[in-house]
């Protein structure tokens, strides 16, 4: 029985100054099915979703919507040929609620109803197995429930092919398997649902259909029950490539770190960290899992100097003399003049870790310039770190003086990273250090993290994809609503046992689970 093509691309191209986004891209997506989109960072797959979305305009090439040439020269295109994209940042209004802003930029002639909204988005999540409350306002939700606005919201447009960038980026399993069961029964109901993702086990485990981009050009779509992470890795990077973290047992682990009882409030009074406690060792890696939002960020920050404290201790052993120092309270600086080897790659890579508009070398200076002498900076140490991080990490740039802004985000995170581990740290803090990058630049980072680890450094990790986190993490310190819920060992730990410690509330009546492990 042959398939219905419900979307075609042909031919597409754009590009972006000299920088060649899309070339000659051919790609077809079937009525009811499950398509996921693979590549490297760089490779075309957003721009591409995008020229379908309406938010870019191709420079060449066709697209066909069920047989049919269309021009999408806009999102309001889109809509009219039923096409919906829902993006990985929410595009939505905190005081509204769900029915609002599902209603909001439709067009409906004669009156407003907002009761006949209610009625239609509660039919729609009938339909395909939503929860949520149609009345509850978006500040008062789960960052799942406002993902599920942002679907409804396509839905109730009545598009039919569905595109979704980096769906799962922020979810639980528990809400990432309530989203694929909803995937699945949009695919039965005969829509079209493109994925684009990193979690190559997420590839395998919801689509039917795989196509891989690489810079810029479709390589080739396959058959996901033909095929496996390996070979589907070989066509994303054009050479076969090791998909396996190698963790090793922790070897005479030490006291680096300790945190007792930490505790902070926000500008607005707010509590941002309640009663954290955990120690991290040196030789082991040790992982922070929980819901986005839920603390991670601002504990790390927290031990950086980054954030005051209202309560709490932190202590650092110094590896060479033993000697126990106070960083409660502390700035970034006077941890520095301690003496402590304390190493933080931030969320924000741009917005705290490096200068957008600074070369390579220069930013590389950002970690020694106070060291000079006189009035003149020695730019000799700084560039050759720089040309050692782009030799050793594979860095894709023109050269050493290229501004970090006008490279790709895997390439600013080895720039970053690589500039931390150069400061020969005890501690390395990684919050989220593979956000977004390619399957080969996740593993480069994987490894670099287990070479620190290796050679005696306490690494903290910071992650959102728990298959990653229990493959890499000796322990796991599992975080919610800025709480710890439990440590668990990541080598025994099941994915649905720390899914519920990311949703569970914390009683203050109970021992920290594993904390002795």
């Amino acid at each position: 029985m042959n398939k219905t093509i419900a979307l075609e691309c042909r031919g597409i191209t754009k590009t972006f100054g000299r920088v060649v986004a899309n070339r000659n891209c051919d790609l077809d997506v079937y009525e009811g099915e499950i398509l996921a989109i693979l590549g490297e960072n760089g490779s075309g797959k957003t721009t591409l979703m995008n020229m379908v979305a309406g938010i870019y305009f191709p420079d060449e090439g066709q697209i066909f919507v069920k047989g049919e040439e269309v021009v999408i020269a806009s999102p309001r295109d889109a809509f009219a040929h039923k096409i919906g994209m829902i993006h990985q940042h929410f595009k939505l209004v905190d005081v509204f609620t769900a029915c609002e802003n599902i209603a909001l930029g439709v067009e409906d002639k004669g009156r407003f109803k907002l009761a006949e909204v209610r009625k239609k988005v509660i039919e729609i999540t009938q339909r395909y197995g939503f929860i949520i409350d149609p009345d509850k306002r978006v500040a008062e939700m789960s960052v799942s429930e406002k993902q599920t606005v942002e679907i409804l919201k396509v839905l109730y447009r009545g598009a039919d092919i569905l595109i979704l960038d980096e769906p799962t980026a922020v979810l639980t399993p528990q809400e990432t398997e309530k989203l694929f069961a909803v995937l699945r029964r949009m695919r039965e109901d005969g829509k079209s649902v493109i994925i684009i993702t990193h979690k190559m086990h997420e590839v395998l485990s919801i689509s039917d259909r795989v196509a891989v981009l690489r810079k810029g050009e479709h390589i080739g779509t396959v058959n996901t029950a033909e095929t496996d992470a390996s070979a589907l890795t070989e066509m994303m990077m054009g050479v076969k490539v090791e998909l396996n973290i190698q963790r090793s047992q922790p070897r005479d682990p030490q006291e680096r770190l300790t945190v007792k009882n930490l505790t902070s409030v926000n500008p607005e009074g707010r509590p941002m960290l309640a009663d954290v406690s955990f120690t991290a060792y040196s030789g082991e890696i040790l992982g922070i899992a929980g819901i986005a939002g839920s603390g991670q960020r601002e504990l790390l920050e927290a031990i950086a100097g980054l954030h005051s404290l209202t309560g709490g201790e932190i202590t650092y052993v110094n590896p060479k003399d033993g000697h126990v120092e106070n960083l409660r309270n502390k700035i970034p600086i006077q941890i520095r003049d301690l003496g402590v080897r304390l190493s933080f790659v931030p969320e924000d890579r741009l917005g705290m870790g490096l200068v957008g508009n600074m070369d390579i070398v220069d930013n590389m200076m950002l970690r020694s310039y106070s060291k000079g002498k006189g009035m003149f900076l020695h730019r000799k140490e700084p560039r050759d770190l720089a040309q050692t991080i782009i030799e050793d990490l594979q860095v894709v740039t023109p050269g050493a003086s290229t501004p970090v802004r006008q490279l790709s985000g895997g390439n600013v995170q080895k720039v970053l990273v690589g500039r931390e581990i150069a400061a020969a740290p005890s501690v390395l803090m990684a919050a989220y250090p593979v956000r977004g990058l390619d399957v080969n630049a996740s593993y480069t980072i994987y490894n670099l993290l287990n070479r620190q680890k290796e050679s005696g450094v306490a690494v903290i990790f910071v992650g959102e994809d728990l298959d990653v986190l229990m493959e890499l993490c000796d322990r796991i310190l599992v975080i919610n609503a800025g709480r710890v819920t439990g440590i668990v060992d990541g080598r025994t730990a099941q994915k649905d046992e720390i899914g519920l410690l990311m949703t569970k509330s914390h009683d203050a009546n109970e021992t920290e689970a594993g904390e002795g492990a």
